[in-house]
């Protein structure tokens, strides 16, 4: 690996808090390079905080998206969903897909996927409808040999023919027992891989170097989108954001809030013991007033 170009200080405040970010709708609009506002951002973010990157696509796709030195630039990066990663630069362990299927269910799956693809109609159909990858199988209806026109036109129109979902829901039927999760990303593709080896797969790497406060940032984060699951997590606090610069004002947000210092806190949470015990008292004796009067009623009616 080549030497990184910024520097990933030890010194940065709130060792516990990591911001961890999705590529595509993130921090580049999708399959485009990284802008300039937005590397001169993240190059200032990291020497404010500990950064991370976690995206579906294979590194190849990562590099070109955001540079030669990406995987030296960020504490984390993990691709394919985590399944392959670096830590600051050094490879973690890897898994694949072919060891959690085996070849004969991977080549089942294959076969009824284009065979499936062989029948259906679109505005066009290019090339690489599977790519395989280390942890996951990416499926492109179009195909991923498409132009850049090509791949906005059919996200448009996948929109109202809902060629993706409508083709998930079939393999979901077709392959129930063989424990997959089916993710819709991107403008042309979705992705096939097991159960939990979705973006959360990524999580436990920092759970164990001790991150608290995971700061997860990406646009697919509605249910069947590929920051669904990790955008819900318990573990992560989720940000959803539109584009880049939306990106941007998300992470100064969380940057520029003030949360209360503990003693600040201890003030909070007096306030509100006294104000309960206000509450409290105040009912107790609109209870006691309440039921004197009614017993004095009583006694009066009684005596009538």
């Amino acid at each position: 690996a080549s030497e990184s170009k910024f520097s990933l200080s030890e010194s940065r405040p709130k060792k516990d808090r990591i911001f961890l970010f999705d590529v595509d709708g993130t921090l580049t609009i999708a399959r485009k390079e990284i802008d300039e506002d937005m590397k001169k951002f993240m190059e200032d973010l990291r020497s404010k905080a500990y950064v991370g990157v976690v995206g579906g696509s294979d590194l190849s796709k990562q590099l070109e998206q955001l540079g030669d030195n990406c995987v030296n630039e960020f504490d984390y990066f993990f691709t394919q969903n985590g399944l392959v990663s670096f830590k600051k630069g050094q490879p973690l362990a890897s898994t694949s897909i072919v060891d959690f299927l085996g070849e004969e269910k991977l080549q089942k799956l294959i076969n009824f996927i284009l065979k499936y693809l062989s029948g259906i109609e679109l505005p066009c159909k290019r090339g690489t409808f599977i790519e395989f990858r280390t942890g996951m199988l990416n499926v492109s209806p179009i195909g991923r040999g498409c132009s850049r026109a090509e791949r906005n036109a059919f996200e448009e129109y996948d929109k109202k023919a809902k060629v993706r979902s409508t083709m998930v829901k079939v393999l979901q039927k077709e392959f129930a027992d063989y424990k997959l999760t089916y993710s819709v990303g991107g403008q042309i593709s979705f992705d096939v891989f097991p159960e939990g080896w979705d973006k959360t797969y990524c999580l436990p790497f920092l759970e164990k170097d001790g991150y608290k406060e995971i700061h997860f940032f990406g646009d697919k984060t509605y249910p069947g989108g590929n920051d669904y699951e990790i955008y819900t997590d318990s573990r992560t606090v989720g940000h959803s954001v539109k584009s880049p610069a939306d990106t941007r004002k998300e992470v100064t947000k969380v940057l520029t809030s003030k949360k209360p210092t503990s003693n600040e806190q201890q003030s909070i949470n007096g306030s509100i013991y006294w104000e309960v015990n206000q509450f409290s008292h105040s009912f107790n004796m609109s209870l006691l007033i309440s039921s004197t009067y009614a017993i004095h009623m009583i006694i009066f009616n009684g005596n009538l």
